[in-house]
């Protein structure tokens, strides 16, 4: 019988060797005419254990990492096709703790399958939410997934359903699904992992939302930064369309649906939805103001559906297994699980996917480790660059939309970029203003020019003129901005601003003079 091992395409395993490891590793089977297949799959997400491979074995799959192209030969002859024991085995994969402690719902074939195989997507689950929702009304699609409580991943919370509703009554003779892929957060890269690691289910959770809103056709826009998440989705779309998932009559419905890949330059400001749509149109990605909501005038002047990548990957398993089985994951109104990015100077980085509520000093502490330095942790950013900074005080905060919205913080996209007490909160702040500055789309003035000013007070604090007063012009400038922004980009910049000087106002001080010897 041939054996399979697994080694990873995905692009954080890439960066770190794993093309060099599948060339040593076929170079040994077929010098020793071994009897072994390698399929190359995506990521598991635990990125400190990368190249992660593993070998199907007659118990479940053996893990071993990091595995280097050097280690290759002494991994083979330790019994490694057999699962054999080395200095790098990590035993049975699905024991390893941090996967162990995780429950994955939209990436329970992530790593697990051949990423581009679509008989090993069927065979492990796949197309099952389609299969129903075909047999299904629109309204009724659309009910199971309100009833889910699914909420927009992107960053907003928004549910799902009603988006969808609104899509569905709003008239139009063409609607479109947008799948939002331009994942531009730090520490975020679930997007990324769904489309390298698991393809069909976003294809999946974007024919069903066609199905569900009368859209014919679909758009994943990504960023030019994602060229092997860009190349695995556009060859799983065409396995897709051959096989009838995708075309004239999805898998033999008679409904249409079909969708293709496009590339933006890696513009920040792309990932809101309306400059998006504007870039999508071949113009320039400006923000646009609403109303009208896509919902009634998107892509083209038509009704739009546009959701993130996790929120459409999330699809198929509520059509699959019920809307009460998805809800049942999560506290208050966040519902189902959430996959949790872990970036930064930490021990396990890696994506964990868990329902919501686990108190983020746990994600920190025992899920990450720690810092990787050793070191206190200082801060903690969650939500990407415009997420505010918690300190160790606010560990204590579930993770749930509204929890950290109590404290001025938000989830966004699930993205937490760790800091030990080595940071300078000041100069994070400087940051956020100068990110701002440099992103915006330059349409609405608080957003243009608030950041700017921004970047000018921060150096003046830092240089001590007259600190008291620019802090107290910091403040009021993240005010305009907060409310007088058009976006979230201007509107949100000041949550990392405004936590860094609440919760660290020691680095907004003057540096103490040092008096010179005599």
């Amino acid at each position: 019988m041939t054996t399979k091992i697994y080694i990873p395409r995905d692009a954080a395993a890439l960066a770190l060797g794993a093309d060099k490891v599948a060339k040593a590793m076929e170079d040994a089977i077929a010098g020793r005419g071994l009897d072994v297949t390698i399929v190359r799959n995506g990521s598991r997400g635990l990125h400190w254990l990368e190249p992660l491979i593993e070998v199907e074995t007659p118990g479940g799959r053996v893990a071993y990492g990091p595995v280097k192209a050097r280690d290759v030969a002494s991994l083979i002859d330790a019994g490694l096709v057999e699962g054999g024991s080395h200095a790098l085995c990590l035993g049975k994969t699905e024991d390893i703790p941090f996967l162990k402690q995780q429950t994955r719902l939209t990436f329970a074939r992530c790593g697990v399958i051949d990423p581009v195989s679509l008989d090993d997507y069927r065979a492990h689950g796949g197309l099952r939410g389609l299969e129903n929702a075909i047999a299904m009304e629109p309204m009724a699609i659309v009910t199971q997934v309100t009833e889910s409580g699914l909420r927009g991943r992107g960053g907003a919370g928004f549910p799902t359903g009603i988006k969808w509703k609104t899509v569905l009554e709003a008239a139009g003779e063409r609607k479109y699904i947008v799948c939002n892929a331009d994942e531009g957060d730090s520490g975020t890269f679930a997007d990324r992992m769904i489309m390298e690691g698991d393809p069909f289910v976003l294809i999946e959770g974007m024919a069903i939302a066609g199905l569900a809103t009368g859209a014919t056709k679909g758009f994943i826009y990504t960023r030019s930064e994602y060229p092997h998440a860009i190349a695995t989705m556009a060859q799983a779309i065409e396995i897709a369309r051959r096989a009838g998932v995708l075309g004239p009559s999805v898998l033999g419905s008679g409904r249409a649906f079909d969708m293709e890949v496009r590339t933006g330059a890696g513009a920040y400001v792309c990932g809101e939805e309306t400059a998006l749509l504007n870039s999508l149109e071949g113009k320039r990605g400006i923000v646009r103001a609403k109303p009208p909501l896509p919902a009634h005038k998107g892509l083209f002047d038509c009704p739009t559906v546009i959701n993130n990548v996790i929120s459409l990957a999330s699809v198929p398993v509520i059509m699959d297994k019920g809307a009460a089985f998805y809800r049942d994951f999560g506290m208050g109104r966040s519902r189902g699980t959430i996959p949790i990015q872990i970036a930064g100077n930490v021990k396990h980085s890696g994506l964990f996917e868990t329902a919501f509520g686990l108190a983020l000093g746990e994600i920190i502490d025992h899920i990450g480790g720690g810092t990787a330095s050793g070191r206190p942790v200082k801060a903690v950013q969650v939500g990407g660059p415009l997420g505010a900074y918690f300190p160790r005080a606010l560990f204590d905060t579930p993770f749930d939309y509204e929890a950290f919205a109590a404290r001025d913080g938000l989830i966004g996209h699930a993205g937490i970029v760790v800091f030990d007490d080595t940071a300078d909160m000041l100069k994070q702040a400087r940051f956020a203003m100068e990110f701002c500055a440099i992103e915006s789309c330059g349409k609405c003035t608080p957003c243009r020019i608030g950041s700017t000013r921004g970047v000018e007070v921060a150096d003046k604090i830092a240089a001590g003129i007259e600190p008291e007063s620019n802090r107290e012009l910091l403040a009021d400038l993240c005010n305009t901005m907060k409310f007088g922004s058009l976006c979230a980009l201007g509107g949100f910049t000041p949550y990392p601003v405004v936590s860094a000087m609440t919760h660290f106002p020691d680095d907004f001080q003057p540096a103490p003079l040092v008096e010179a010897a005599e």
